[in-house]
Formats: C-alpha cells, structure tokens, sequence
C-alpha cells in the first residue's frame, strides 16, 4: 500500500544504530562499518542541532574524528610500495592456466566438459556412509561426485583433494595404483579452483575422513584464475560484494543466507496460494508512477516516443485487478527508487504487495503476524530470532498502539490526538511541545499530523525492537489510505516496526473516488511545487476507481528488509545478490 512505505520495500539495517554515543571503531563486515557510519552521523547531527555545540567544541570534534576512522575502514588500503613479487604475478598464473588447457587438448581430452552424472552429494554421500568405520572400504559402493577442487594435497604416489558442492564438502582419495597413467595427468592438470567430476568406490582414511577412492576422474572445468588465499579468506567487504561470484564460492555462510532466501520467498508464495491469491504480474515500465512517495527511474521507449519510469510500487495496478473482479491478489518482484545507497537502501529491491476484497487493516495485522511468524516457524524453526544480538520474538500477538499513544509516551503525556484539527492555534501547540521534546524540522510543518509524524520518527522509531504496529496514521501522510471511521483527521494504517526499522505498511483501502481525486490533487501540486516525490494524477487508476472497488485491505512488506531480520544481517547488501555499487575507481 502506498509506498508500502518509502522505507518498507526499500530494506533495512542496523536497527538501533542511530543516536550511539560509542562507536566500535574496528568491523568485520561493511553492514557493521556502514552502520555505525550512519549511527556517527546522526550522533553528530543531534550535538549540533539538539545539543547546540558547534564545529569546534570538543564532543563534536571528537565525534567527527570517530567518523573519519570509520569511513577510513570502507576505503581501500593504500597502493604498497612496488616490491619485487614473492610468487607468480596474477599475469603469470592466468597464463599458466591457459598452457595447461593447451595440454589437455593436445592429449586429446576436452577441458570444458558437456555434461555430468553425479550419483551423490556432499550431504548425500556423509549421510548414506555414516557407518563407514575408520580404516574401511566399501567395495561395492560405485558412487559418481562433482565439485569446485578447494584444495590439494599430493603426497607422492597419492593425492587428497577437497571438493565443494552445493551442498558441503567431500574428499577425493587419489591413489596411483588405482588411477595408473591418469595419476601423473591429474597431478600435472589440476588447479585449485577447476571443477572436476569423479567416479570410485567410497572409503573412510585411518584419520575418519570419508572419501570417494577414486577410480575415474574428469576435469569438467579448468579454471583460469586461482581462488582467493585460503589463509587470508576473502573478507575484502566491497570485493565480496561486486565479486560475489567468489564470496559464494569461499564463504559457507554467504550461500546459507541466499539459500534460506530462496526458501522463505517461496514459503511465502505458497502459503498465499493456499489462500486462494493470485500472483499477477503488473508492469514494471509505467507512464504515470505512483502508489509511493518516491522518486523513479526514468527511460525512454524508442518506438512509441514515450517517456517512461520504472515503477516504484505495484499498488495501482493490484487495486485496478481488484475492481476487475480479482478478490485476492498479489505480486512479489523487484521495485525501483532513485534514491541512495545505504545499509538499508538499494535502488532495486524486493517487496510484496498483497490486496484481499471484503477486507480491512484489522484483517491485515492478523494476516502479518500469521506470514512472519509463520514462514520463521516453518523456514527456520524458530518462534525467537537472534539480530545484531538482540532476541526478537515473533510469537503473535504483537503490541498494537497508536501513533499518538506512542509520542504521547514520549512528550510527558502531551496528547496530539485532543487537538482540534479545525483550531489554527492546534499547529502552534504542536510545534511548541515537539520543539520543547528535541525534534527538529518542524518549523515549516503546517499541520498537527505532520508534525506527529515528525515526532514519531524522532522520538520513537529506533525504540520499537519487538514487533510492534503503530496504527492511525494522519490523513495528511497516507494519501491512499481510507478515512479511519471514529477518529477524525487519521486514517485505517498501522506499520509494523521490529528492530526500530519498518517491515511492512497496510492500510484499509480508499474507495471513494472522489476523496481519491482530492488527494491525487495534493500531491501533483507538490510535484507542481518541486517536490520530485511527488507525482500528477493517474486518470487511468481513477477511472477504475469510478466503477466501483469493494472495501479492500492491503499490505506491503519489504522482502529484503525480513530476510535481514531472519538471517541476522546488518546491511541489505548481505541479503541481495549483487547489490548496487559505485564505480571502482
């Protein structure tokens, strides 16, 4: 629903980063550095415009001495003094690679195999042999194995190498009065990094290591470039993000986390499917972008002579299936925003988007907790997840409380809701209490909903870490929103924060075309004015409004932003596959 909020689908980090007054100067990863970053930041932000210090007071000083450490750690190390090379350049290993695909043509063997037909995985074969005893063969084993060659070890007449599958690792036990001629081929062929398919029986070493005793072995892939250095690692955090390639290839943990991934996207898809919704695809080049606040991406359709924006998010389109008669739909897929980078924004991102006719917000919390809970319980098996240290229970019912209700916990019992939206007077006595709370930017907000909202990010976000949905937005920041039916001036939202960062957006839908008019004419107003947020009114989406959209409820939730929370990543970088990058230099 309507941005499903600019932060819901675009992912997000370290929850309670933001206002830390003591930075860990040394991380070990770039979600740890990006965030502190972000923490410093906004640390040196609230002591100059909360605080009041200036550029030259100490706490500031110290403060902007901390973040220049931090941003030290993201930039790549200094250019060494040139020394003479200890080992083959990377120059001498690629060509020295090449030269051994020439032999292994010349001896009229094809180094980029076609096919192969391994019989068993890494976990297949550890499980099928596990009472294999130390010292033993099974000699009517015949099982085929294929896989990455991480290391070798060649001890005269025999060889160990460790391969890696999908699924773990296993060992290659070469043995030169098994393979003969072939022994002499395989030592002088091989590399670490060459994927190779082998064939043997299956033994376990007097040290207990299960092993394929090999009795044919294939190269089915020479590598040109040698793996990463196995004492060093790869742990370069911008290398492992634009080579991902090798981050999968060298580090176990990175592969659990795009598998785990894989899975809860496709739990989530069949649990709304047994639901009787639909997944529709909706356009991603769009005319008129809308159903967000946010700035898009814009192209140009050459034979139409057409200007176009990839879109930001499906929301129009899902309402429009809904008036045609689609009770129950949704689109999971990538939406794009032409906004920064950090560790909880990338331009293209993962949300879902979901509406159901004959229903309300209320129905949407419940359908939330019931998919999140659910896909952990289900996924993981797991009711409590661990992030960033802190334990996160997800067992329904999670706390409910208004807007209002939450600031008003905040500013000493100063209660916003009570306010008369029609008393000019209200605006000042919002402003006064939010500016005596410590939130700043309020000075231009024309109206209390406004300056609510302002009130909430400041003061309350960063402290919602256990599920929690803050409900009743104000009218004046939910365009697409219904009229709430009791309380003047909000309307039927709640979002959902965990971790002090928002994770999903709902709202009971607005029908009544006219108000929908009214509020489209707002915002391209705005965009009249020079907001670049904003955008001009959809006739097409109000002429389906016009014929009629039952009462519908409708939830967005940023994919990204709960794979973070289930897997324990601190940036959205570690849970998209090739995140966006700037340029290397």
């Amino acid at each position: 629903t309507s941005g499903r909020c600019d932060e819901v689908a675009a992912s997000w980090g370290h929850g309670r980063a933001a206002g830390c007054s003591r930075i860990r100067l040394f991380s070990t990863t770039a979600g740890d550095v990006e965030a502190a970053i972000e923490a410093k930041s906004a640390e040196i932000r609230k002591l100059k415009e909360v605080d009041g210090f200036g550029n030259k007071d100490e706490p500031v000083m110290a403060a902007v001495a901390e973040l220049k450490a931090l941003k030290a750690q993201l930039e790549p190390a200094p250019a060494p003094a040139p020394v003479e090379p200890e080992g083959p350049t990377p120059r001498e290993l690629f060509a020295a690679r090449v030269d051994k695909v020439a032999q292994i043509r010349a001896a009229d063997v094809e180094p980029y195999a076609y096919s192969f037909a391994p019989t068993h995985s890494a976990t297949q074969l550890a499980a099928q042999f596990s009472e294999l005893e130390a010292g033993a063969e099974d000699e009517e084993a015949d099982v085929s194995v294929a896989g990455r060659i991480m290391t070798r070890r060649i001890m005269g007449k025999l060889a160990f190498f460790t391969v890696q599958d999908e699924t773990g690792t296993f060992q290659l036990y070469l043995d030169k009065k098994r393979l003969k001629e072939q022994f002499a081929q395989i030592k002088a062929w091989t590399d670490g990094g060459d994927i190779v398919g082998a064939r043997g029986t299956v033994k376990r070493t007097e040290k207990g290591e299960l092993s394929v005793y090999v009795s044919d072995f294939t190269m089915l892939t020479k590598a040109l470039m040698p793996l990463p250095d196995k004492f060093k690692g790869f742990t370069d955090v911008s290398k492992r993000y634009r080579q991902r390639h090798l981050d999968l290839i060298v580090n176990p943990e990175v592969r659990a986390t795009f598998r785990t991934r894989a899975k809860i996207t496709s739990w989530i898809r069949r649990y709304l499917d047994e639901r009787d919704f639909l997944e529709i695809e909706t356009p991603t080049l769009n005319s008129n972008p809308g159903g967000a606040d946010a700035k898009p991406f814009e192209t140009y359709h050459n034979a139409l002579d057409l200007d176009l924006t990839l879109r930001i998010a499906t929301e129009l389109h899902l309402k429009r299936l809904v008036i045609g008669g689609f009770d129950r739909v949704y689109e999971l897929g990538r939406i794009w925003r032409n906004e920064g980078i950090s560790t909880r924004h990338n331009p293209e991102f993962t949300s879902i988007e979901l509406y159901q006719a004959y229903a309300d917000y209320h129905d949407m919390m419940d359908l939330t907790e019931a998919l999140v809970a659910g896909v952990a319980k289900d996924v993981l098996g797991v009711d409590k997840v661990m992030y960033q240290g802190t334990e996160i229970d997800l067992s329904p019912p999670w706390r409910r409380v208004t807007m209002s209700d939450a600031v008003k916990e905040k500013m000493d019992g100063f209660d916003m809701s009570e306010l008369p939206r029609d008393d000019p007077e209200s605006v000042n006595k919002a402003r006064e209490a939010a500016v005596a709370a410590g939130v700043p930017n309020v000075a231009d907000l024309k109206s209390v909903g406004q300056i609510l909202n302002e009130c909430f990010e400041h003061l309350c976000e960063e402290d919602l870490i256990q599920p929690t949905f803050v409900l009743d937005h104000p009218k004046e920041i939910s365009p697409l929103a219904k009229p709430h039916r009791s309380k003047p001036g909000c309307t039927e939202r709640f979002e959902l924060f965990v971790v002090g960062r928002e994770l999903a957006n709902s709202f009971s839908e607005l029908t009544d075309p006219v108000d929908q008019r009214e509020r489209f004419e707002v915002q391209a107003a705005k965009k009249a004015a020079g907001d670049d947020e904003a955008h001009d009114v959809d006739e097409d989406f109000l002429s389906a409004l016009e014929q009629g959209m039952p009462p519908t409820g409708g939830l967005g939730i940023g994919i990204d932003r709960l794979i973070m929370l289930l897997t324990d990543a601190p940036s959205i970088r570690d849970v998209i596959a090739f995140p966006q990058m700037k340029p290397e230099a």
